[in-house]
């Protein structure tokens, strides 16, 4: 294994891998650490964690256990992938995280660049904007667990770490990779913002980090990273071999996300839907049981808690807003295994706490990466059982996003 990565989500680690692939890379995205050594020939490895939104030291842990078992496969380089809309709160967890795998690795300057202008995520002047708008104006500013209400990823990250935040800005990264080296180098020790509004800008950086033991960032700024050991000679061209899997769907989201919301409007005009609210969690009339049984007989049944920003926050001051969370996890782990149970052979997850929970709650081990549904989300099967999966951040994805998955991943 060449290169190690960490994820914070599973969403965003998938599409981390699905970036890797794309660039010729053989990648398996694993959930959690591994407990033995990796199969043979795997390039790229992503160890996929649920560690965005738990406390701060329980995400140092497991990205240290990580990193440990990475190492352990012979990785000469890291990838910690966070959301390209840096989800975080002034405690962390990017920069703690970021600095224990620094410390740990022994290195001096680290890329901090959630860029991916693909899915409209573009960093200027160390502000990160999504399409037109600044970060702290996109709806994110409502998100119900990691509310960013500051653009300057600067300010946002120096709360979050001990080291000194520093910034390669868009004049020098058009320069190409020795110049933004050389910037790099200039400001050791630091976490340093690097701009970025182009995919060209992304390579240039990954061409840049070529000598570098740790890279942060969006799966954005992994573009330019198969390049590098392709030019070294370590990998050559792995083509994704998919596999389509024929039976039932279905669809579960939990995530509020203005993209996910139109989603799941466009979708459930023309199929059967379900929404569960947070209130019916709570006080137990609706269940994983109930919500089955209702899904059975159903042609690519959605069932949804994507409820609107005040809604959620309505929910959270009556019930508490971790009890609210862990609550409707739980009920998504627990509906997805009984939709497995009853036949269920592709499905479909929005929203990166969501997908943890549905990947967590089936024990899925290891994914194979397959081709891409919308910029930054493969389709993914599971490596130990007939099923293929979409796991969706939630800002990704059109608006039929729904319906192209449903496609990429079978039929019935």
């Amino acid at each position: 294994m060449l290169l190690g990565c960490i994820g914070d989500d599973f969403t965003g680690s998938s599409d981390l891998a699905n970036t890797l692939a794309k660039g010729g890379m053989r990648v398996t995205q694993y959930t959690g650490v591994p407990e033995g050594p990796a199969a043979p020939g795997v390039e790229a490895g992503v160890v996929a964690l649920k560690s965005r939104s738990v406390p701060v030291a329980e995400a140092v842990e497991k990205s240290l256990a990580a990193l440990d078992w990475l190492l352990g496969q012979g990785c000469t380089q890291i990838f910690f992938k966070y959301c390209s809309t840096f989800d975080s709160t002034p405690a962390g967890n990017i920069g703690p995280v970021a600095e224990a795998l620094a410390e740990r690795l022994g290195e001096d300057a680290v890329i901090v660049c959630p860029a991916f202008p693909a899915t409209g995520r573009s960093i200027y002047q160390g502000h990160l904007f999504v399409a037109d708008r600044l970060l702290s104006e996109s709806g994110m500013e409502d998100h119900p667990l990691t509310p960013m209400t500051d653009a300057d990823l600067r300010r946002w990250l120096a709360p979050q770490t001990n080291w000194r935040v520093g910034h390669v800005g868009t004049d020098t990264v058009f320069q190409g990779a020795d110049a933004i080296a050389g910037a790099l180098a200039a400001q050791v020790p630091a976490m340093v913002v690097v701009d970025a509004i182009r995919d060209v800008d992304l390579i240039e950086i990954g061409r840049a980090a070529q000598t570098r033991k740790l890279i942060t960032g969006g799966s954005g700024v992994a573009l330019g990273l198969p390049a590098n050991f392709r030019e070294t000679g370590q990998i050559g061209e792995s083509p994704t071999d998919w596999r389509p899997e024929v039976g039932r769907a279905a669809i579960l989201s939990g995530s509020c996300s203005t993209a996910t919301q139109e989603q799941v409007a466009r979708y459930a005009a023309g199929s059967p839907a379900c929404e569960v609210t947070a209130e019916a969690v709570m006080e137990g009339s609706l269940t994983s049981e109930s919500l089955a049984a209702w899904a059975r007989d159903k042609a690519a049944p959605l069932i949804y808690s994507s409820a609107d920003p005040a809604t959620v926050r309505a929910a959270q001051d009556r019930f508490g807003r971790e009890q609210v969370a862990g609550a409707i996890e739980a009920l998504f782990a627990e509906l997805a295994r009984r939709l497995v149970t009853d036949g269920v052979r592709r499905l479909i997850s929005a929203g990166g706490e969501t997908s943890g929970a549905v990947v967590e709650g089936l024990a899925l081990t290891a994914l194979e990466i397959g081709p891409e549904i919308a910029p930054g989300v493969p389709a993914v099967r599971a490596a130990d059982r007939p099923l293929t999966l979409a796991l969706k951040s939630g800002n990704f994805g059109g608006p039929d996003f729904f319906g192209d998955a449903l496609s990429v991943l079978g039929h019935d």
